[in-house]
């Protein structure tokens, strides 16, 4: 079965970087993207399940009580996908706007660039 483009763009965001829960975090990785998946933002670049996972576990870990949330709809350009996304206290205004690209093959997300904006 073939995922939409929208469907992986939000997977990315809520079930993934947005899950604190570590098993759901891992079966949406596995759902999500490619065995080889390669995440790119302005820190480093991770390769693999196993990274992309402690990156999102990371991420989350260290900024509690804080929610992902899209700031728009999803634009899509064949194997590439766009969306832009708040990052901040639950019901507050985000601390972090950001944006992710994100490139498809056969049915899943190969790779990521996560770009981050100043405000």
């Amino acid at each position: 079965m073939t995922n939409s483009t929208e469907d992986l763009m939000n997977a990315n965001l809520l079930e993934v970087f947005g899950q604190r829960d570590p098993a759901l975090r891992r079966a949406a990785i596995e759902h999500t993207y490619t065995e080889d998946v390669v995440f790119l933002d302005p820190d480093e670049v991770v390769e693999g399940y196993d990274a992309l996972d402690a990156k999102a576990g990371k991420l989350l870990e260290g900024a509690p009580g804080f929610v992902f949330a899209p700031a728009g709809p999803v634009y899509v350009n064949h194997d590439m996908g766009y969306l832009a996304w708040n990052f901040g206290p639950e019901g507050q205004d985000p601390v972090v706007r950001g944006f992710d690209t994100c490139f498809i093959s056969d049915g899943r997300i190969a790779k990521v660039y996560t770009v981050l904006l100043a405000e």
